[in-house]
Parts: C-alpha cells; sequence; structure tokens
C-alpha cells in the first residue's frame, strides 16, 4: 500500500538519524534533501515522499535520509556525506545511485568522491561545488534570522529566493498561514547545516568523479548562484547539464519533467 512506504530510523555514533523508504524496486536510489532538513527532518513523511516520486517506486527502492539527529559544533558537509556512507552500510545498501537536492547535493559531491565504491549513478540538483557571493549573502541572512527566532522571515525570504514569479504570485497569498507551520523548536540543528553550506567547498576535488552525473539547474537561481550548475558540469568529466531557463532554486519541483529526467538518465 502506498509503493510500500516505510519510516525509518538507525542509530548513528552515539546519536540516530531518520530516514523513510518506498518502492520495489531491485535497484536502490538514495535521496538527500537539502538545508531545510535543519528545520524538520523526513520522518514521517514516507507516504508523503512516496506519492511525490510514485514514479521511482516500480524500479527502485528508494531512501531518502536526514541528517543525524544530534548534530556537534562545525559538522561540515564531509561529515555528512561519512555519515551517510556509515548509515547505507548499516542497510546493506552495498551500492546506489545517488540524488542530491541542494545541501544534499554537496554531500552527494563528496559521497562520490570519497565513496566512490558505493555510487552506481550521481545527480547533482540546484546545488554548488564553491563559495560564491550569492550563497554567501543568502546563508548568511538565514542565519541571522535564525539567531533571531524568526521562522517568518526564513520561510518568506526562502520562498521568494527559490520560487518563479509564475508561482510566487499563488504561494503569495498563503504566506501568513504557511510561515506559521513548521517552526523548529530551536534553531541550533539550521544554523549548524547552514554554517555548512557556506563552508562547502569540492570545486578542485570535482575531476575525481568518475561516475555518470546528471546535473540540473535554473539558470534564475538566487540561492546558490546562476552558473554553479554549469560550474559543476565542467569539472566532472562523465556529466551532463540540463540548465532550466527561467527557473531557480525550486527548478526540482517547478520543472514538470524534472522527475522524467532524472528517470531517463537512471535508466539509460
Amino acid at each position: 500500500m502506498f509503493y510500500n512506504a516505510k519510516n525509518g530510523n538507525i542509530r548513528i555514533d552515539n546519536t540516530d538519524m531518520d530516514y523513510i523508504s518506498f518502492g520495489n524496486g531491485q535497484k536502490n536510489l538514495i535521496m538527500v534533501p537539502g538545508l531545510g532538513d535543519g528545520l524538520k527532518t523526513v520522518k514521517g513523511t514516507a507516504i508523503a515522499f512516496a506519492m511525490m516520486y510514485k514514479e521511482f517506486a516500480k524500479d527502485y527502492k528508494v531512501y531518502v535520509f536526514s541528517r543525524k539527529n544530534q548534530l556537534e559544533e562545525g559538522y561540515s558537509t564531509k561529515d555528512m556525506a561519512n555519515d551517510q556512507a556509515e548509515a547505507m552500510k548499516k542497510l546493506g545498501i552495498s551500492k546506489a545511485s545517488i540524488m542530491g537536492v541542494s545541501q544534499g547535493g554537496m554531500i552527494a559531491q563528496y559521497m562520490a568522491i570519497d565513496y566512490p565504491e558505493l555510487i552506481d549513478k550521481l545527480i547533482l540538483a540546484v546545488t554548488v561545488s564553491r563559495q560564491n557571493g550569492t550563497i554567501q549573502s543568502v546563508v548568511n541572512n538565514w542565519i541571522a534570522m535564525a539567531e533571531d527566532n524568526d521562522y517568518k522571515g526564513i520561510f518568506i525570504d526562502t520562498s521568494e529566493k527559490s520560487y518563479s514569479e509564475k508561482n510566487l504570485k499563488k504561494y503569495r497569498l498563503f504566506y501568513p498561514i504557511l510561515s506559521r507551520v513548521g517552526k523548529p523548536k530551536d534553531f541550533s540543528r539550521f544554523i549548524i547545516q547552514a554554517d555548512a553550506c557556506i563552508h562547502h567547498n569540492t570545486y578542485d576535488e570535482l575531476e575525481r568523479i568518475k561516475c555518470e552525473t546528471l546535473v540540473i539547474g535554473g539558470d534564475s537561481d538566487r540561492v546558490v548562484g546562476e552558473k554553479s550548475s554549469e560550474e559543476i558540469a565542467e569539472k566532472i568529466s562523465d556529466s551532463k547539464l540540463i540548465l532550466y531557463k527561467g527557473l531557480g532554486h525550486m527548478t526540482y519541483e517547478e520543472a514538470k519533467d524534472f522527475n522524467l529526467q532524472v528517470l531517463n538518465f537512471l535508466k539509460a
């Protein structure tokens, strides 16, 4: 029922990690979400994800992993990749294709660099390999809001910088309601993950990625920068770039053929 959707939890070091799974396929696909994980983990979202990515359920066993529940200061995207690799091994996942979105893409880069034996194919969506003025300005602003306990400000600024104007015209009507839902008890988890974003840098190591890679972005990304996807694709030898015109950081939600493009790449 509901594509065999299940909620799970696994022990990692002295803490634990939430994850979900769905699908009945023989191949494994791992999805790693973005910075929103700092506000809410994937706990309890198995059915919602299964419905959103139902196209993958027939051919793949899909896993979506959060970061571990207790984060230490200075926890980096490289550390996150190490924990992701440990979680895979504990669940008996010897090889998988990995799709990382935004910060999840930063983690996925380190997975492909440091654990190539675990990776089949790699999808890097709306992400960045090195720092630029755009991501520094945006994420530092979110950190300042988090330190002020300003969840509404984070929600609205994230929406305004991520969606196309076409969808913003619809969503702005619901800001007063949506900006009250999902506020975390504290922002320490978000701040630690956000800090990891503004210190991420794999640019000089991308040439070590040898697996087939699909890079997807929008040419109007106001979160990670408009050229970040092109930079990544240029550095990875076996890569394909899909750049959506007029879309930004929510390309993976707004592009109607996003799931199809990913699925075609995985099956090719």
